[in-house]
């Protein structure tokens, strides 16, 4: 099971695409999340994504903008499969 912050970014990005809204910035990502938008937050931030790409849950489709990757789905996020680790 992903830690909740994992989950949080999965959840938020799957809504998004749910939404068929175009991928995140990591400083919008915080704001989205309510987090204050400081650069260490922001940093913080974009260290769990980058290792959510590596693993192949998101895409990131131009530098530093993110997304839920193809073929990925979230429970509760409307889609059928669910993400397991």
């Amino acid at each position: 099971m992903l830690s909740a912050d994992y989950q949080r970014i999965l959840q938020g990005l799957a809504d998004r695409s749910r939404l068929r809204q175009g991928p995140l910035t990591c400083q919008e990502m915080a704001a989205v999340f309510g987090m204050d938008v400081v650069p260490a937050r922001v940093e913080a931030l974009r260290s769990k994504v980058k290792r959510l790409v590596a693993r192949g849950w998101l895409a990131e489709p131009a530098p530093g903008r993110f997304m839920l990757a193809a073929g990925v789905s979230v429970p509760g996020a409307g889609h059928e499969q669910g993400i397991d680790q």
